[in-house]
């Protein structure tokens, strides 16, 4: 089990926490640290559409209204802070949150 997130972020801290206190044995990947590969990107873009996005972050506010309007496989690559932490990975299959 991965969660895809940033070390500093207060919603991938609890939801590490929480896993582990279910029993799992999380590992976090940092996504500024270790960007996505593409094929991880696209899965989770088709997994959750435009919903891939934090469209409540400084990140998002602080883009041009052409950069918001690129795809959002584009503005993961280019922008990791823009996902929309934590991302859930396991076996494949991607799910946000707890």
């Amino acid at each position: 089990m991965r969660v895809l997130g940033l070390k500093n972020c207060d919603r991938t801290r609890a939801a590490m926490k929480a896993l582990k206190e279910q029993g799992h044995e999380p590992v976090l990947v940092d996504v500024r640290a270790e960007p996505l590969a593409a094929e991880e990107r696209a899965a989770i873009v088709a997994t959750f559409g435009d919903k891939a996005i934090n469209r409540s972050s400084t990140t998002w506010r602080a883009l041009s209204e052409d950069e918001k309007a690129r795809p959002v496989a584009g503005l993961l690559e280019d922008h990791p802070a823009l996902l929309k932490r934590p991302v859930i990975e396991e076996g494949g299959n991607y799910r946000q949150g707890l």
